[in-house]
């Protein structure tokens, strides 16, 4: 099956990229190839995508400063974006977006800010009223990286539909109860405090009882087991082979349908490690480390059919692929195409 595959972008030079995209990237994924992308919206930096469940709208942020933008888009049948209007991101430099699965809400952070909104959405994916916005306050224990609040990514408890919200600067993941009314309330009882590892992604197994999490800072990766109302963190073990040097810092981490595998992609190093996930013991093993073709991989995808996984290899300007065999927990190298400064990969 052939399917459309958004690309978000870097569109500027800044002090972490060269970016040279034209906005959000549109490709064709046959299955084992990619298609010459083309540009489906121009947005400044639209460095991460969400997708409305049915591909019907498009969400991008605009990762710029001092003040980020969110913009929505209505998709087409045939794939065409049109844009419905943007609104504050509530702060410089957002740097996730996430829907809620069951609500009409779309929840926004910023890295430059250390912020969190709620934005309501209308019947025709337009943005309508802020109904939340949270300011965190404070700092890490690594003043180089930590020296204020910097929101990495957001995602949804798929138990209690809490906002869970990962702040690198402040070394936190942050569970927030979200009322009938779209506000947030802080849960503090169920913070999980990561600190100096730097907490950058996370990922929920499908069975709802583990999270998986990305340390940015030094290069780990921790299992979050739930008890009762909470998390706690069971196991954390490096993301690098044996033997690994100079500086490395992982970026994204996915978890297969089943729960077996668990892949986390290394920039520095330039590679994808494949770990073995045992649900009964809660523990991951480090299995392989597959070098990922390109330089700089940021998000990781796994394909909707489960065989497939594709790289955004943000300084060599290409998408690298993967047959992915779950059972057998490996990957081979497929294709790979030229895509200029891949940073998020969304199926619509």
């Amino acid at each position: 099956m052939t399917r459309e595959l958004l690309i978000g972008t870097y569109t500027e030079r800044l002090p972490h990229v060269d970016g040279h995209a034209e906005g959000v990237l549109s490709a064709r994924f046959d299955g084992d190839r990619l298609s010459e992308p083309v540009v489906a919206a121009r947005v400044q930096n639209p460095s991460w995508l969400a997708v409305a469940p049915g591909g019907g709208a498009v969400y991008a942020v605009s990762e710029t400063e001092p003040d980020g933008r969110v913009v929505a888009f209505a998709r087409s049948a045939d794939g065409a974006l049109t844009e419905l209007g943007s609104v504050s991101s509530g702060g410089p430099a957002p740097a996730h977006l996430v829907m809620h699965p069951s609500r009409p809400l779309l929840v926004a952070g910023t890295y430059g800010g250390g912020t969190v909104s709620v934005f309501a959405l209308q019947d025709d994916g337009s943005l309508g009223e802020r109904t939340a916005f949270v300011q965190h306050e404070g700092a890490g224990p690594d003043l180089s990286r930590q020296d204020a609040p910097h929101v990495h990514q957001l995602s949804i408890d798929p138990v209690t539909g809490d906002v869970v919200v990962v702040d690198l600067g402040l070394g936190e993941v942050r569970w927030y109860a979200l009322t009938d009314d779209g506000r947030l309330t802080l849960r503090p009882d169920a913070t999980v405090v990561l600190g100096s590892a730097g907490p950058r992604h996370l990922a929920f197994d499908a069975d709802g009882r583990h999270a998986v999490v990305v340390n940015e800072l030094d290069s780990s990766v921790d299992v979050l087991r739930r008890e009762a109302d909470r998390f706690v963190r069971v196991q954390s073990t490096t993301t690098r082979a044996d033997g690994a040097e100079g500086a490395n810092t992982p970026a994204a981490v996915c978890v297969s349908a089943s729960g077996r595998t668990v892949l986390v992609s290394n920039r520095g190093d330039d590679t994808i490690a494949v770990f073995a996930f045992d649900r009964d013991a809660a523990r991951l093993s480090l299995v392989d480390v597959v070098g990922v073709g390109g330089r700089t991989p940021r998000d990781l995808v796994i394909s909707p059919e489960g065989d497939r996984v594709l790289a955004a290899c943000q300084d060599s300007d290409e998408v690298t692929v993967f047959a992915f065999d779950d059972a057998a927990r490996t990957l081979r190298p497929v294709s790979r195409a030229s895509v200029p400064t891949p940073v998020r990969l969304a199926f619509a």
